[in-house]
């Protein structure tokens, strides 16, 4: 376990949350926190967003700690379902199709 996943638990566990984080509710979670996020680029340019980088960092942090919960509860270890989904993105989108392009993998 990560030292990341090891300080969500304590901080959780100290409050007994857990009862309170389904695999349902952690996912609506993420989502309600990643459209927080989005939020804080509504109507502004990139530049303009990162002009709040506190803000940026706390709803991101959010949309983390929720993903490391769920992935917790799952019985799944970050890097490793990282390092899976890597691999299987790198058959996707070879190098030599996929460098300097934004086309989904169909589109190569």
């Amino acid at each position: 376990m990560n030292n990341s996943m090891k300080l969500i638990n304590k901080f959780r566990d100290e409050r007994d949350w857990r009862q309170f984080h389904s695999e349902k509710d952690l996912a609506i979670s993420i989502s309600l926190e990643a459209n927080e996020l989005l939020e804080l680029f509504q109507w502004k340019s990139s530049a303009e967003a990162k002009e709040n980088p506190e803000r940026l960092k706390e709803e991101l942090a959010d949309v983390l700690i929720y993903s490391y919960m769920m992935a917790d509860n799952l019985g799944f270890d970050v890097d490793e379902i990282i390092k899976e989904k890597l691999a299987k993105n790198e058959m996707k989108y070879p190098v030599e199709k996929s460098k300097g392009h934004k086309e989904k993998y169909n589109q190569l």
